[in-house]
């Protein structure tokens, strides 16, 4: 092999290994080598070691570039690599032997895997309960029947007709279903609005609830 590249880690810069047989410079004593890298200046030639019947020299080039080169022996013959990466011609009806140095590719940045999140389930804040006993007719034992039927707050007690409020106090037992619960869901409307004045006026009015 005539040319051997080894880049940098990041690929920028490459380390090219020129190297010459000393059978093709038919008993030359200098070698040196010219190209694009020193503007073909033959006065600034770059020296080949002689080792083991070879001439060789380390360059240390800029990689995404393509470089023609020739080699120079004793001052005064040209010629070229065996087997360089290209050959092109020039302008003195020879050619250049070219070294290609490709350019570094950037690497695809790695996807970031995110977890997915289990969607998060909405949690309807439930309405605090409101002390039902405050509506007149209603006491501690009816209010707790109304909670487990689901009326916890006077907007809901407002809400729930007079028919629904009978079957309640009398699935509860004769002891329930002598109350009569006509007031109620109007006193509670009045609750949940906050008009307390007109709902105890309300009050004063009834008895027992009615």
């Amino acid at each position: 092999m005539s040319l051997t590249k080894k880049f940098s880690k990041d690929k920028s810069k490459c380390d090219v290994t020129f190297t010459l047989p000393k059978e093709a410079i038919q008993g030359g004593k200098k070698v040196e080598l010219v190209g694009e890298f020193n503007n073909w200046n033959t006065a600034e030639g770059i020296a080949l070691v002689a080792k083991k019947g070879e001439y060789k020299t380390v360059l240390k080039l800029e990689a995404g570039k393509r470089y023609e080169y020739r080699y120079l022996v004793d001052g005064h013959m040209w010629t070229n690599d065996a087997t360089p990466d290209a050959f092109v011609s020039n302008p003195f009806g020879t050619v250049n032997s070219v070294v290609e140095l490709p350019a570094p590719v950037a690497k695809k940045a790695a996807k970031k895997v995110t977890a997915k999140k289990s969607p998060t389930k909405k949690t309807t804040a439930k309405p605090s309960a409101d002390k039902l006993t405050k509506i007149e007719g209603i006491g501690p034992k009816i209010a707790s029947l109304l909670n487990d039927a689901g009326i916890v707050t006077f907007a809901d007690l407002g809400a729930t007709k007079v028919g629904v409020l009978r079957n309640i106090l009398a699935e509860a037992g004769n002891r329930f279903k002598m109350h009569n619960p006509s007031t109620w869901a109007k006193q509670a409307k009045l609750a949940a609005k906050g008009n307390w004045d007109k709902l105890k006026k309300l009050q004063d009015e009834l008895n027992g609830g009615v």
